[in-house]
Formats: C-alpha cells, structure tokens, sequence
C-alpha cells in the first residue's frame, strides 16, 4: 500500500499539495498529536524509545481489544467465520505488540537506571486497556479496578469489562449452544472473578479435537454426543495461537525488566521481576492445552 495518501491529478505525476487547511493525511492520522505526545521527564536521551516504546504498546494493546470484542460478540452470535476472523488478525498485531521488546531488550542496569527515576510511581501493570486485555482472556479482578478510581471514564469502563463474559467465557457458551456438556457452574459463574480450570470442560475440548483426528465425518460419536465440527476445532487452534502469544508476551516482558533490573522492588511498589514471573507461569485458556494429553 502507498504510503502517499495525497489526492494526485489525472494525469499528472505529481500529487496535489496545496491544502486548505490540514493535509487529509493529518487529519486521518493525528500524527501531529502523536508524535507530541512525548513529554520527557530526563536529559537522558535513552528516555526517548523507552517512551515511545511503551506508547506503541498501548496503541496495540488497543487494536488487540477492539479484535477480541468483535470476537467476543461475533460469538455471541453464532457467527464463527467473523470469530476467527478476528481473532487470525489479532495474531499478527500481537506479535508485532511482542516485537515492540526488542528496542528495550538490551537495556543495561545502568542505562535504565539513568531514567527510571523519572517514572516515579508508574507502571505497567496500572495500564488500563492491558488490564481489559487480561479481563478478555478470563484474568478478572476488581482490586485491579482501584488504581483508576480516579479517572471516572477508564475506571467505568474497566468496571463494564469486569462484568462482561470474558471471549473465553463466550468460547464456553458457544460450546454448550452447540450441544457440548460445559457445566452449568462454569456458564453461571461469577463474571467478575478469575476463571478456574474445569476438568468437564477439559473432556469437551479433548472430544472435540479427537472426533476431528478420529471421525471427521461422523454425524456424532458413540454417546450419541454432537457431531464432529471442524469449526470448532479452527476456533481451539487459533485461541491456542492466542494464548501462545500471550504466554511469549508476558515472558519477554519478564526477560527485559530482568536485564534492566534484576529483582530489584518494581515502579510502582510491584514485586517487579517476582511479579513478572508469577504471571509468566499462568496458562490462557487452560483446557486447551490439557486436554491435548487425553487425545
């Protein structure tokens, strides 16, 4: 794609640059509002990419959220080909939220040192749209809530996220809608708490990813159970993509924070790196990946 967006004239090989006001450009990108939004706090000149950095990952953090509700509620619907849809470009922007590492990979002690004193009590984990990121995948707490009491329009919308199905919560009632036994407390649960692992749930992914590998054309198994649904199985092996990114996501950011910091207490009173590794040890969407060993 072009990346001049400028209207040309027909004929000519030269693009219109006379403009009334803003260039069309500018007015469809903000790029001016970008690109000052960079308000440094130190004279080190390191300071610059760790800033912009971190606002990059929010922008992706974004993108990532808007794909997993239009996931969420194409569920809802029914409608698994817009799902996955979704989802698959959700792949690609999370690897390119985890390749936003590499500029902050190679820090050392000293030059991170140079200007985190600047960031005062800021952190990562007081990111609000990462914090419905983790919401979307099932990491629900209300406690989360609190570093946001002050910004009554983040925190609002933070407190519709906590109540909201999670996209694996509606992954679960598609499940159920399609005739699969999920447990009627896994369906009423409390929203606005952490999914658990279920060992029923477990069963329905290992039936479906084995009535694909074993009777992909079967109109149902031996119970009388649902038929094989190859859709079913796209929708386990994309959420599975999903949680590897995930998974690589939380153990690049715990890479980079050890080579910068060490264990050193993290900004904002956080554990730092012990906290990092507690999260990197967490599993999305669970039963995807157990129910592998019953196939």
């Amino acid at each position: 794609m072009s990346h001049d967006l400028g209207a040309t004239e027909a004929g000519s090989d030269t693009p219109n640059l006379d403009f009334a006001g803003t260039t069309p450009y500018e007015d469809y990108v903000q790029a001016d509002v970008l690109t000052h939004l960079q308000q440094l706090r130190s004279d080190d000149p390191g300071e610059m990419v760790f800033l912009v950095t971190t606002q990059v990952m929010e922008l992706w953090f974004t993108v990532i959220v808007h794909e997993w509700e239009t996931a969420s509620k194409a569920l809802r619907r029914d409608d698994i080909p817009t799902a996955l849809d979704a989802l698959k470009r959700s792949l690609r922007e999370m690897a390119a939220l985890n390749d936003s590492w590499r500029p902050l990979s190679g820090l050392t002690p000293a030059q991170f040192n140079s200007y985190r004193g600047s960031l005062g009590e800021g952190s990562g984990f007081q990111s609000a749209m990462y914090r419905r990121m983790e919401f979307l995948l099932g990491d629900k707490s209300a406690s989360m809530l609190i570093p946001h009491s002050g910004a009554p329009r983040v925190h609002a919308e933070l407190e519709k996220a906590l109540h909201e199905p999670s996209l694996y919560d509606e992954v679960l009632r598609l499940l159920a809608r399609r005739g699969h036994a999920i447990p009627a407390e896994v369906l009423d649960r409390d929203l606005t708490q952490r999914y658990e692992p279920s060992k029923e749930v477990e069963a329905v992914w290992a039936a479906i990813y084995g009535a694909q590998e074993i009777t992909p054309t079967a109109e149902a198994d031996r119970e009388g159970g649902p038929a094989a649904d190859p859709g079913l199985l796209r929708l386990g092996e994309v959420l599975t993509d999903v949680a590897e990114l995930v998974w690589r996501w939380r153990n690049d950011h715990l890479t980079a924070t050890r080579r910068a910091m060490g264990a050193k207490t993290g900004t904002g009173g956080s554990a730092g790196v012990a906290w990092l590794e507690k999260r990197a040890g967490k599993t999305v969407f669970p039963e995807l990946w157990t129910a592998r060993s019953h196939v």
